[in-house]
């Protein structure tokens, strides 16, 4: 018996342990197959790279593609970011992460770009494709001719969300590619991709990437990615000083573990290259044969992703170009700034009828844009005007301007309503900027009334002044600039007057200002209207420095 006994007990424990190798197994024998990469986004050299070239499952890296496309779209007049886009029904049926979209639904193009670029949600990534191509086939044609175009040789593409399909694969080094043009190429919206978390219409999303932005000095984007069969993907971007890096890593198994991995290949990356590298763009890619183009070149076009800070879109968009061009569509005037906004009451029985342009650059180029409150969230997106570094636009904790970009695979574009704290800022901004008026009037603006002067009164008859002041819609000087984010408040401070003293004429009026964050300095002039702002950067950017806009 006792034999019997012992017989049935040792089978029974081979058994055991043949049932936990078999649970275990899967683990594995079929963990995804892992590649990583490391770029100088500066010049596109490859620092470091491990089966860089393997075609892989890209899972929802994938829309960081689509979202070039629809950039490309809204720079060319395709569409604008208040465009109502039906849900198609094939948008409706994919699987999570999801919006919650509905078939037949109708809803601005911003909100489907902000949630697929922040929740990574698959049914608005799905629903931009069918709205941009006219059915899944159709956008994934354009997706790889795009592709081809911005020299990703490896990859091909068959939906916009990246849900696991037969021959939808990509490597990391074209991932590292399309990184680097979508920081150059759409450097307005590039700061979508570092919010925290963002107003998607239906409901605030929050990022996938959150945790890899938060933890890592310098990350500012851009894109998470995971199926079972990619693993845990991640394409980031970060900057520390004068250099900036891409890192792409496919394959790993927990988001805990590729971020540590990330963190690792980046701070070699960091250690190796050297601080002052030339900056070399990469060309932007001929795309005219692929889409209806507009009416002049889209490196001729300037796009911002604006929204008013109450929450209302104002109306569609502008164009403005930095060449001239035969001809050139004469934007409607502004609307009364009481008036009902055609964005969020957009009608459901016209979903195809695009706002008229929107002199608020709340999506595009805007001639004269209202203060774009957010177009990413508030306290931490930064709109990117310089392709070398948009400063940690994060969304919520980056350089306290407009930002916001989940993660279930897991950053557009306007943010939910102001935060106390960046109401705060902003009267404080303006506080200041009335206490330095001591220079002489600025040119009158359409917006601005100035009351008549009797000339003939003696000097000393005249009333005392009465000075009313408010928070004008596009022509006050609530806008800001920012020199990106340094390790300490010298640094900062130095960058600044270095700045305020080769560009003299640019920023005569306006305050330095460094702001403490928990992860640096931020380099800011404050007390700029919109084109004192948009005209400092270019100037400041042809130096050689970073510098980015920021909206009030």
């Amino acid at each position: 018996m006792d034999t019997r006994l012992g017989q049935c007990v040792r089978r029974a424990f081979v058994s055991a342990c043949l049932v936990i190798l078999w649970l275990l197994t899967p683990i594995a024998a079929f963990a995804a197959p892992y590649a990583a990469l490391v770029m100088d986004a500066r010049n596109g050299q490859i620092i470091y790279s491990e089966n860089a070239d393997t075609r892989l499952h890209p899972a929802s890296l994938t829309k960081m593609l689509t979202l070039y496309i629809t950039f490309d779209a809204i720079r060319r007049g395709e569409v604008t970011l208040d465009t109502p886009i039906t849900v198609s029904a094939n948008a409706a049926s994919q699987a999570p992460s999801r919006l919650g979209l509905r078939a037949g639904q109708v809803i601005a193009l911003r909100y489907l770009i902000r949630a697929a670029a922040v929740k990574s949600a698959n049914d608005a990534a799905a629903a931009i494709g069918d709205a941009l191509g006219g059915n899944e086939a159709a956008f994934a044609a354009r997706m790889n001719a795009t592709a081809k175009a911005l020299g990703m040789t490896n990859s091909t593409f068959h939906n916009a969300n990246g849900l696991t399909r037969a021959g939808h694969l990509s490597t990391a080094h074209d991932m590292a590619i399309l990184g680097r043009h979508l920081f150059y190429d759409f450097p307005e919206y590039y700061n979508i991709f570092s919010r925290r978390e963002t107003d998607a219409g239906m409901a605030t999303v929050y990022s996938t990437n959150r945790k890899f932005l938060e933890a890592y000095d310098g990350a500012d984007g851009i894109k998470t990615g995971f199926t079972n069969p990619s693993g845990f993907n991640l394409v980031a971007s970060a900057q520390r000083g004068n250099k900036r890096l891409i890192g792409v890593i496919f394959g790993e198994t927990s988001t805990a573990a590729r971020n540590a991995k990330m963190a690792q290949l980046l701070d070699m990356g960091f250690a190796k290259v050297a601080e002052n590298v030339p900056v070399r763009k990469p060309a932007l890619p001929d795309l005219s044969g692929i889409a209806p183009g507009a009416s002049a070149p889209a490196s001729d076009l300037v796009a911002q992703i604006d929204g008013d800070p109450n929450g209302r879109a104002t109306t569609g968009k502008t164009l403005r170009l930095n060449t001239a061009v035969a001809t050139s569509p004469v934007p409607r005037a502004r609307p009364d700034a009481n008036a009902p906004d055609a964005t969020d009451v957009a009608d459901a029985d016209a979903p195809g009828v695009i706002p008229a342009p929107r002199p608020d650059g709340l999506d595009v180029a805007a001639t004269a844009p209202e203060p774009r409150p957010d177009s990413l969230p508030q306290s931490a997106e930064v709109a990117a005007a310089d392709p070398e570094t948009p400063p940690g636009a994060t969304a919520a904790d980056t350089t306290g301007q407009n930002a916001s970009v989940a993660d279930n695979d897991g950053e557009a574009i306007d943010p939910p309503p102001l935060s106390p704290s960046r109401m705060a800022n902003i009267q404080a901004t303006s506080a200041a900027i009335e206490a330095s008026v001591a220079a002489p009037a600025p040119k009158p603006r359409p917006d601005i009334v100035f009351a008549s002067v009797a000339a003939a009164a003696p000097a000393d008859a005249l009333p005392a002044p009465e000075v009313v002041a408010r928070l004008a819609t596009s022509g006050a000087h609530d806008w800001a600039i920012t020199l990106g984010r340094f390790n300490s408040r010298d640094a900062a401070e130095k960058v600044l007057l270095r700045t305020a003293l080769s560009e003299p004429t640019t920023l005569d009026q306006t305050l330095r200002k460094v702001v403490d964050r928990k992860s640096g300095y931020d380099a800011n002039f404050v007390g700029l209207s919109q084109d004192q702002a948009d005209l400092a950067c270019r100037r400041i950017q042809a130096r050689g420095q970073q510098c980015f806009t920021m909206a009030p």
